[in-house]
């Protein structure tokens, strides 16, 4: 009898690819499909509230192998239908680094946001998730749920790794991991990290890191920040404005 009640335990915390642990010291009794399921409520929320939103945007990249650096700046904006477009402002360093980490990380996101935003999402269509509990973000007062991501498939875009949600919204405080597979041959691993911040119950990307392994010139590296988050229609308005925030 013993065996078949724990047996019973089991399938209820991994029902429908969720899968449940201790929590920890005043974390709450919640399943991990509970969990999810308020992040999924707040990111259509987040969905519905990024329209025609602008931002600032600042990339510096290097190549530690060949000793090169560069930085770029630009107006990123994300339309009412979720096209990402990129006016640049300026670039100041080597072409090398323009080229073969910024300019091909922007055709990335170019190219993902053109295409079937769900078959990135993080969703249970896409991952199984396992809750790891709660914890202090960055040893602050700020108490975040944390969970752990794993694809149901080898498809790029997609990657292992975490995900922290804020304790109370579920918005995403950050996200981090390995993609599973490489967009490129070219690549051979690729892992990042993106911080957001909450302002009005709507997250924000705010700083994404990322270390890339080539077959040619090794590492690259590359920092982005975003900055000055605004609604926009006027686009020569915006970027007179961007270049004076530049100069």
């Amino acid at each position: 009898m013993k065996r078949a009640a724990a047996l019973l335990l089991i399938s209820l915390l991994t029902t429908a690819g969720f899968a449940g642990e201790p929590a920890g010291a005043g974390a709450p009794a919640v399943p991990a499909a509970d969990i999810v399921a308020n992040y999924m409520q707040a990111m259509d929320k987040q969905q519905r509230t990024q329209k025609d939103l602008a931002s600032d945007v600042i990339f510096q990249a290097s190549i530690p192998k060949l000793k090169k650096q560069g930085k770029l700046s630009a107006l990123r904006k994300i339309s009412a239908v979720g096209r990402v477009t990129y006016k640049v402002l300026g670039f100041w360093g080597d072409d090398t680094v323009k080229k073969e980490v910024i300019a091909r990380y922007m055709t990335l996101e170019l190219d993902s946001a053109s295409k079937n935003s769900g078959e990135m999402a993080i969703t249970p269509e896409n991952y199984n998730f396992k809750y790891k509990g709660l914890q202090n973000k960055d040893k602050s007062d700020t108490r975040v749920h944390v969970l752990e991501l794993k694809p149901k498939k080898k498809r790029v875009g997609l990657f292992k790794g975490e995900i922290w949600l804020d304790e109370q919204t579920y918005m995403p405080v950050r996200e981090q991991g390995r993609f599973v597979k490489s967009p490129s041959v070219f690549i051979k691993k690729v892992e990042f990290v993106r911080n957001y911040e909450i302002r009005d119950g709507v997250a924000f990307l705010m700083h994404m890191e990322t270390r890339t392994d080539t077959r040619i010139v090794g590492t690259a590296e590359l920092n982005v920040d975003y900055a000055n988050y605004h609604v926009e229609h006027d686009t020569e308005a915006a970027l007179e404005e961007a270049r004076r925030r530049v100069n």
